[in-house]
């Protein structure tokens, strides 16, 4: 989907308002993580005197006040506590999963003073997998490949603390590992084909679902059978979270005596 097409969805003009109430109105310096075609390195242009825009290709985004920075949020290249702001959105559910600890540490390191984060929200990663036609692997949906819920996010962002907390849209779908597995062999008719994202295994661009013979079709309705009582149990919750992390002012040590001080007080 065009990126303008995207982000005039009133789901994502909705979520879009929901960070920007989380956002400080002004600040010094923010670094936007993942930030693709720029809608909220712009936006933070707004609030901030300096905003740098970080990803894995070299962004293009012609603004006086955003700096375009090619890197890895697994090892960024600024010092320590160097940003007022460090903004993280739609990221960290696509980081390979041994990663995502060490990104995380990473966003709190250069952060001074605060961090807003959003994810999907108890997302089950099981609902609308992709089968690739390259390689034949099952792919989550948008190319999600971490859930998270509040224990997660308090564990992965354990030396901050909640300063804002929103949840955004409904969300009731749930599925099963049984009907997964059956939705697998059925090629996965009803995934998110429509992604950007490729397959997570092979890397190649997904096309449409894989031809299907009467045993997929079969497949297919196990598998819708076999889900029903996780569909009819589920909970509607929030489709997004979005945190706002205060990162703790580190004490400071007291000050040693100078010698005549101490001397003084011999």
């Amino acid at each position: 989907m065009d990126p303008h097409e995207y982000r005039a969805l009133p789901s994502e003009q909705l979520r879009t308002r929901d960070l920007l109430s989380l956002m400080p109105a002004r600040g010094g310096v923010a670094l936007d993580i993942g930030a693709r075609d720029g809608h909220f390195s712009l936006l933070l242009a707004e609030r901030f005197e300096r905003v740098i825009a970080l990803d894995l290709q070299m962004p293009t985004i012609q603004h006086p006040r955003i700096d375009c920075v090619q890197g890895n949020a697994a090892q960024i290249d600024l010092p320590d506590n160097s940003v007022d702001l460090v903004f993280c959105a739609e990221v960290l559910e696509h980081i390979p999963t041994p990663l995502l600890p060490q990104v995380c540490r990473e966003l709190q390191r250069v952060s001074r003073s605060q961090l807003l984060i959003g994810v999907p929200y108890k997302q089950d990663i099981l609902v609308g997998r992709t089968t690739c036609r390259a390689c034949g692997g099952g792919s989550p949906p948008w190319g999600h490949v971490n859930a998270f819920d509040e224990q997660k996010l308090a564990h992965l962002f354990s030396g901050c603390q909640v300063a804002g907390m929103n949840f955004v849209g409904s969300n009731r779908e749930r599925t099963n590992a049984l009907s997964a597995r059956l939705m697998d062999w059925a090629g996965n008719p009803y995934g998110t084909y429509c992604q950007d994202e490729p397959c997570v295994h092979c890397g190649q661009a997904l096309q449409g679902p894989p031809p299907r013979g009467l045993h997929h079709k079969l497949l297919t309705k196990l598998a819708f059978l076999a889900r029903w009582p996780s569909s009819v149990t589920a909970r509607p919750h929030g489709n997004w979270i979005h945190l706002l992390l205060d990162k703790p002012v580190p004490a400071v040590a007291a000050r040693a005596p100078a010698p005549r001080e101490a001397a003084l007080a011999a």
